[in-house]
């Protein structure tokens, strides 16, 4: 049992505040909280939810679908918006892309290096903060692709964060305190951790980053009262010489060829995760195949499972129940690691259970989710890559967009139609809101593949441009981002609105008929769910955001999200006290007074960014 704090008074007749907004006189205990173990986890957002407002997990619920029930801030509203609080969050390194948690009037973040704090979620005071002590002097090379860190779990107590070195911890949330440590893999062998951790069934699931080094995928699940391993599932082959460890890894042996396995074979598991307790099935995203272009993998025009796939695994077993592979025998980076989404819907007059998945690669896809089975799938932006879907779902590939030395340009961005930026849903529109990318993107090969690259180059002159034929909505001129309503039940564009991209920031939906939007740029808004009006946006002075959550303590209902890149204006060493563009924790409510912080320095005073490694994308730094 952990010892739970008294919150002490703040008003003369010595009010004692309690979980969930709740009062009671003076010179009585504060009340326990409400333990947050796997039943409160799955019923978050149900019509039993005991802690309407708060935000217990990465996705809000187990659903992934990022949506609150509160309403006190709506669309009558939303334009009383303020700053009601800020907290300087401390030295960064990368993009924040950390989803903050709010459990027990207490608002929980995690930092780029992992480093987690506690503030009271009423006023920003700091409450405990947790340094794991990264040695990042030696981590900071092993890094795939950005100093970033999405987010943490809480459960029974504790909470549970994933260290960039690979360590995983649990620390007590009262206290702040470690209560156990796990190792999950070792950034000597090019690994790190950047996925926010979920709970399912009493474990702790968590992949590993490193899809752009000579890395083999995989995730795990860690028992979380004792943080001891349970199963481990890789997501490619190993060393055909050596027994494979499971049917899925031989089947999957099958569709691969020469020495890849020397060269990793990647399909990083580091963002798209979701649970369905009733089916006892947990499923993740797999990144790209390593490296990028089929000719340096050991044999061409193979389908290279599960990489760039949705993969359903018993929570029970760690086996593979069914995948489902969104870009077999990836050429352009596309991973599909990203955010996935159960909902129930009406498709066709029969009621469904699906996964859905806004694609890097530009496709919107809705599966079954106990089968895996295609249902529907279709192109959310302008995409040139490919022709279209067969009845099965795979997609036709344009032979125009394979390249070698010579470059080549086709929709979507090679950083993906839409990324790690989460997106939302909203039950009552039905609607699934996604931030997105537009541009289109360059693609060339290396004439030879030289160690530690992904064989990606951008060629030299003037790529041939592929612009058609061209599926999916069209993109408004000069438009490279926007917000996009989607209706997953017809595949169709509801609206879109300028402003957004796949990378960075993005969306929570409330019953409030609203949107929250953080954008990578700064900015924050509310936009009314059903029709797409900004009635909210205010520029934050900061650069490198995180996506917003909402939350509600003592009948006041607030928005909070960190942003800014934190990079040291000199040096990389992390004791640097001056600090450009420092990240931040924004605290936003309505009628909020707080003054916004100074401005990040102009890009000309800001510290020079490091070129990316030979064959690495600069855009595709921060995942």
């Amino acid at each position: 049992m952990h010892t739970f704090r008294w919150i002490s008074a703040a008003l003369a007749v010595g009010i004692l505040v309690l979980s969930e907004g709740t009062w009671l006189g003076a010179q009585q205990p504060a009340a326990k909280p409400v333990n947050v173990d796997g039943k409160v986890l799955r019923s978050t957002g149900a019509a039993t939810d005991p802690l309407p407002g708060s935000w217990l997990s990465y996705g809000r619920n187990q659903n992934e679908t990022r949506y609150s029930t509160l309403k006190q801030i709506n669309d009558t509203n939303a334009k009383r918006l303020g700053l009601a609080w800020s907290y300087v969050v401390g030295a960064g390194g990368g993009n924040q892309e950390g989803t903050p948690l709010m459990w027990n009037n207490t608002l929980y973040g995690v930092t780029t290096w992992s480093v987690v704090y506690a503030l009271d979620a009423r006023s920003g005071k700091e409450l405990w903060r947790w340094d794991p002590e990264v040695n990042q002097t030696a981590v900071r090379p092993k890094i795939c692709c950005g100093i970033v860190n999405r987010g943490i779990a809480i459960y029974n107590g504790m909470i549970i964060v994933p260290v960039t070195d690979g360590r995983l911890q649990a620390l007590d949330a009262i206290t702040g305190k470690p209560i156990w440590e796990s190792r999950v893999a070792y950034p000597q062998d090019l690994y790190t951790l950047t996925m926010a951790p979920r709970i399912a069934g009493g474990k702790v699931i968590i992949g590993a980053s490193g899809g752009d080094k000579p890395t083999r995928g995989f995730f795990a699940a860690f028992d979380a009262a004792t943080g001891h391993q349970a199963w481990k599932f890789y997501t490619v082959p190993g060393n055909p010489e050596l027994p494979p460890e499971n049917d899925a890894m031989k089947a999957a042996l099958k569709t691969w060829g020469g020495d890849f396995w020397t060269k990793g074979g990647g399909g990083a598991v580091w963002d798209g995760f979701a649970y369905d307790a009733d089916a006892n099935l947990v499923y993740v995203g797999t990144g790209n195949a390593e490296p990028w272009v089929q000719k340096f993998r050991g044999a061409q025009g193979v389908d290279n499972l599960y990489t760039c796939s949705i993969l359903a695994v018993d929570l029970t077993t760690g086996q593979l129940k069914w995948h489902f592979q969104t870009t077999p025998n990836d050429n352009w980076d596309f991973d599909s690691v990203q955010q996935l989404m159960l909902l129930d819907l009406n498709i066709k007059g029969k009621q469904r259970k699906v996964i859905t998945q806004a694609s890097k690669n530009g496709f919107f896809w809705v599966l079954d989710r106990i089968t895996g089975e295609f249902i529907s799938g279709a192109p959310f932006v302008k995409t040139t890559w490919a022709l279209g879907l067969d009845a099965k779902g795979r997609p036709i590939v344009n032979p125009a967009a394979y390249y070698d030395l010579d470059p080549i340009s086709i929709f979507p961005t090679g950083g993906g139609a839409h990324n790690w930026s989460p997106m939302s849903y909203s039950p009552i529109t039905g609607s699934v809101y996604i931030s997105v990318s537009l541009s289109p993107f360059t693609y060339a090969a290396t004439a030879e593949l030289q160690p530690g690259t992904t064989g990606y180059s951008r060629g030299s002159g003037t790529p041939k441009l592929i612009d058609s034929p061209a599926i999916g909505p069209p993109t408004a001129d000069g438009m490279r981002g926007a917000l996009e309503a989607w209706d997953p039940v017809n595949q169709k564009l509801v609206w879109r609105i300028d402003g957004g991209g796949g990378i960075g920031g993005g969306t929570a939906a409330t019953a409030g008929n609203l949107v929250f939007q953080v954008i990578n740029d700064g900015r924050f808004r509310a936009v009314t769910a059903d029709k797409g009006e900004i009635l909210y946006e205010v520029q934050t002075g900061r650069t490198g955001m995180a996506p917003p959550i909402t939350y509600e303590v003592d009948g006041k209902q607030y928005v909070a999200f960190q942003g800014g890149l934190g990079r040291p204006a000199t040096t990389v060493g992390p004791n640097d006290a001056k600090i450009d563009n420092p990240p931040m924790m924004f605290v936003f409510a309505l009628d909020g007074k707080a003054e916004l912080p100074k401005p990040a320095p102009p890009p000309a005073q800001a510290a020079k960014p490091q070129p990316p490694a030979p064959g690495t994308a600069p855009e595709l730094q921060q995942r």
